[in-house]
């Protein structure tokens, strides 16, 4: 049975992925600081009391799967807060930095044992870490954070395309969640197989590329 792994799996886009990688027959790891009773029902495994800004965290994490195959890692643990200039709180932006971007490094790099040929990793960013497309200014910890998230997803792309390992960037749009107080445009159940579509068409041949869920390739 193919095996995914998801991070921020309890809700949101995490726990919509989950569900339509159960619903696809896949052997679901949701990984989370607190699980949910939806997330409970229909993940194979459960892994909670995780926070992957911390190191310790991310190797019991790494102990718990022990040698357990992933065909499929999804970094989708994230956290947006706001900043404005003239008001900049430096902390909120290392806080930012540390679950949005070292975050997804921490737990690719634990896991890199449970990952072979042909496994694949979805980071899932966003578009405003896109300095080509930032035409709006603000959100300066949040942009910067995926920025930097893309440039870590394109180096572990080409680092890992020798092992037969592909990684996407994949902006899952404007979605209707509680980070955005449900303001979004679309329904998590659409981002989720926006982005599933594009993990399948992810190959070697276009690893560490940043793709909007709607199938638009995105600048950097």
């Amino acid at each position: 049975m193919t095996t995914v792994l998801i991070t921020g799996a309890n809700r949101g886009i995490g726990l919509e992925l989950a569900r339509h990688y159960a619903r696809e027959e896949w052997s679901v790891i949701g990984v989370c600081r607190q699980s949910s009773e939806d997330l409970d029902s229909l993940a194979k495994e459960v892994i909670e009391d995780i926070d992957i800004t911390k190191a310790d965290n991310i190797q019991r994490l790494s102990d718990r799967l022990g040698d357990q195959v992933l065909d499929l890692l999804i970094n989708n643990a994230g956290l947006l807060q706001d900043e404005q200039l003239g008001s900049i709180d430096l902390d909120s932006i290392r806080r930012q930095m540390e679950v949005n971007a070292y975050g997804p490094l921490r737990v690719t790099e634990a896991l890199l044992p449970n990952l072979g040929s042909g496994s694949k990793i979805a980071n899932i960013t966003s578009r405003m870490g896109s300095i080509a497309d930032n035409d709006s200014g603000g959100r300066y910890g949040y942009r910067a954070s995926k920025a930097a998230l893309n440039a870590f997803g394109r180096s572990l792309a080409m680092d890992l395309k020798p092992r037969g390992i592909a990684v996407a960037q994949l902006h899952p749009g404007y979605v209707k969640t509680r980070m955005v107080n449900f303001g979004g445009i679309i329904t998590p159940e659409e981002a989720a197989l926006g982005l599933a579509r594009r993990i399948e068409a992810l190959s070697l041949d276009n690893t560490g590329s940043f793709w909007h869920s709607n199938g638009d390739e995105l600048p950097w």
